[in-house]
């Protein structure tokens, strides 16, 4: 790996270690929405939005294609979603995320 490209790599980690450091510590709900709104698009708070919604739905035992259906996305969005759930169990550290989406 070139200098440049190992310094870049690890300016990024920082700047993950950062963002995660500053969402830890912020409890106020107006800054965290502040923080997301400068940091992602629409488009991508709704593809998060998504995701977590794809999880919650997996949860309840839902089909890929159904999940599809009801939420207007592509199969294979909700396929990389469902393969992240069992890749990171998801079902083990997001235990209530059904209960906190409005499905």
């Amino acid at each position: 790996m070139r200098q440049d490209d190992h310094q870049a790599k690890n300016q990024a980690s920082d700047a993950y270690d950062y963002l995660l450091k500053l969402l830890v510590e912020t409890d106020d709900r107006t800054r965290l929405s502040a923080i997301f709104n400068a940091l992602m698009t629409e488009k991508e708070q709704t593809e998060l939005a998504n995701r977590l919604t794809i999880f919650a739905l997996l949860q309840q035992g839902m089909t890929q294609r159904e999940i599809s259906a009801q939420l207007g996305v592509g199969i294979a969005t909700v396929s990389r979603g469902a393969k992240v759930f069992e890749q990171h169990q998801v079902d083990e550290w997001l235990t209530d995320i059904g209960k906190e989406i409005k499905l």
